[in-house]
């Protein structure tokens, strides 16, 4: 599953190749995608909008529309965006259909069936289910030496699942949480409350470390867009990792 450096570099791509454009119309081909609404609901909520941006919060896709909703949007096993010029065929497993007012489209495929959206408002996106659990940002103000801390000693659990928790630390999977918790001296095992003020202080830098070095090492990836984020799944980080996989 991808986790926060490649679901940023995807929301950072498709920000580049989509930018206000219009989607003439939607197309919700798989109705379990967005159980929330119905095919007709889903199309009438995204029609005649544009792109007004896209941001990422956790493993999160947040498209923001100028008609004041915003599609949340997670990829999980398999999920992946492609950009489709006017006469090519969608692609097996197509989920999802954008059509924009210049003639492309842009297609949700999911091979294993795990995506998901969703559409709210806006001003109520904060409050949707998805997000409202979420932990702070590890590059936030929230994301404190203090805060995680206190986190881990409120928890039971060991190091390793209390990092893969998003209510706990946002953004994390199995890849960056083995590294942080290498380079920080930690073994998985340990359990959360027994990290000491000044190790969590530590795991603190060395996640921000490993999050940020997979981010700039995806950075300079060439794109095609009608595969837009499959590249960055292992991702170019492969190279830089320690312990996992191994």
């Amino acid at each position: 599953m991808p986790e926060l450096p490649e679901v940023e570099l995807v929301a950072r791509f498709l920000t580049k190749l989509i930018p206000a454009r219009r989607i003439a119309k939607a197309e919700l081909l798989r109705e379990r995608l967005a159980p929330h609404s119905k095919p007709l609901e889903f199309a009438a909520a995204l029609a005649g909008s544009s792109v007004r941006s896209i941001r990422r919060r956790g493993k999160h896709i947040l498209f923001d529309l100028d008609n004041g909703h915003t599609l949340i949007t997670h990829l999980r096993m398999s999920g992946r965006f492609m950009l489709l010029t006017d006469g090519a065929n969608d692609p097996k497993f197509t989920h999802a259909v954008f059509y924009f007012d210049d003639g492309d489209r842009l297609i949700f495929q999911d091979q294993r069936h795990f995506g998901f959206m969703r559409i709210t408002t806006t001003d109520a996106v904060d409050d949707a289910p998805e997000i409202r659990k979420l932990a702070p940002e590890p590059f936030s103000e929230e994301f404190t030496s203090a805060y995680l801390y206190a986190a881990l000693k409120s928890s039971r659990r060991s190091v390793k699942e209390f990092l893969t928790d998003q209510t706990r630390v946002c953004g994390l999977g199995n890849i960056y949480a083995s590294e942080a918790l290498f380079l920080a001296g930690i073994h998985p095992a340990k359990r959360s409350h027994t990290v000491s003020r000044a190790r969590a202080a530590v795991l603190r830098e060395k996640i921000l470390y490993v999050l940020r070095k997979a981010i700039d090492a995806g950075s300079t990836v060439s794109i095609d867009p009608a595969d837009s984020d499959s590249a960055y799944y292992g991702g170019e980080y492969e190279s830089y990792w320690r312990v996992y996989d191994r």
